[in-house]
């Protein structure tokens, strides 16, 4: 072989060894960043937070609201066992009895189905023993009942068909244990339902962030790890975590989600995201938590800790002068939700609100 021959080669191997180094200097370049094991802590883990999927699960009268979320692997915990009914928020039918009645008499007349249409339908009695009103439990006798719908929530005011289906199920319970309802008038009602539903619709607030990968892109475990280390906890539903409350029963303060689908992928960590939501359901969470000033800092740290950069729904970077107005005006909205008696986080707004 000759020295041209001998040259050639060399040269061709060396243009061979530079290609395969440069793809995979390319290859580890447009890999995601991915989480890098830390060594296990002494503290206890956060516990994941249970809540119900995308759809929203109406609170129902039986044991005190219950914020819907996106996350379901362990009991979120219960607010305090609180009457349900309440004037501001329902209509209320009371029913008149003659003689006491058994709680598992009443429970045999209840209905079937908890709702009247898209509203929550709830049954109380008068424990006879407590003085409380409750949901009718067996073992209990009860000197009066009331039924109740709720007036409006997030799918709108109650109407005319869904009060029909109110008074028909209160008069088959009212007929089940021998009572006598009362029911308000219909059209003041339905009027009464639009008017709050004007106000809720009005004062409703639900903000999001979306965190962009400013260059390399990131793998689902890389985002869940930088969002464990500033407290939030994974849920049962792939892609979705949130930011326990402080104060117990409390809705979840922040949702964070990404792509459901990436994060079920056969190989998570080989798969790329480019950006992640950061969510706040203002009156789902209670103003004592701080939840915007939380939002803002949870964005500034994650964005800062992966590579990205805060974006409003538009695409466009979220200037600090725009955090300042959108925290002026929430604090605006909580004083009009306080002087309603609907403070946000409070049982009636989280019913109200969902």
């Amino acid at each position: 072989m000759s020295n041209l021959q001998i040259g050639l080669a060399i040269a061709g191997g060396l243009v061979l060894a530079a290609v395969v180094a440069h793809s995979a200097w390319s290859a580890r370049k447009n890999q995601p960043k991915r989480a890098t094991p830390e060594v296990p802590s002494a503290e206890t883990p956060p516990q994941s937070i249970d809540d119900e999927p995308a759809g929203r699960h109406e609170p129902s009268f039986d044991s005190g609201p219950r914020v819907s979320a996106l996350t379901t692997f362990a009991m979120l915990p219960s607010l305090e066992k609180k009457p349900g009914l309440d004037a501001l928020i329902d209509v209320i039918t009371p029913v008149a009895i003659d003689d006491a009645v058994s709680g598992e008499a009443a429970l045999a007349g209840m209905p079937a189905t908890r709702r009247a249409g898209s509203k929550p339908f709830g049954v109380e009695g008068l424990n006879m023993a407590t003085h409380v009103w409750e949901l009718p439990g067996a073992g209990q006798r009860y000197s009066a009942f009331q039924c109740g719908v709720q007036l409006t929530n997030r799918l709108g005011a109650l109407n005319q068909i869904e009060y029909s289906e109110f008074v028909m199920k209160t008069q088959a319970f009212a007929d089940a244990i021998g009572g006598e309802p009362e029911f308000p008038e219909m059209l003041d009602e339905v009027a009464r339902a639009r008017e709050l539903d004007q106000f809720a619709s009005t004062h409703d607030a639900q903000l999001s962030f979306t965190l962009r990968a400013t260059s390399t892109a990131w793998s689902p475990g890389y985002v869940a790890q930088n969002a464990a280390r500033i407290g939030f906890v994974p849920g049962a539903i792939p892609g979705r975590m949130v930011l326990p409350a402080a104060e117990r029963g409390g809705a979840p303060v922040l949702w964070l989600a990404f792509d459901t689908q990436a994060a079920m992928a056969e190989d998570p960590e080989q798969t790329a995201l480019r950006e992640v939501t950061l969510s706040l359901d203002v009156p789902q969470v209670s103003r004592s938590e701080q939840p915007f000033v939380r939002m803002r800092e949870s964005a500034a740290t994650l964005a800062s800790s992966m590579g990205g950069v805060v974006m409003d729904d538009n695409g466009n970077p979220i200037a600090p002068e725009a955090m300042d107005v959108i925290g002026s005006e929430l604090e605006q909205l909580y004083d009009t939700l306080d002087e309603r008696d609907l403070s946000a986080g409070s049982v009636l707004a989280r019913r109200l609100f969902s």
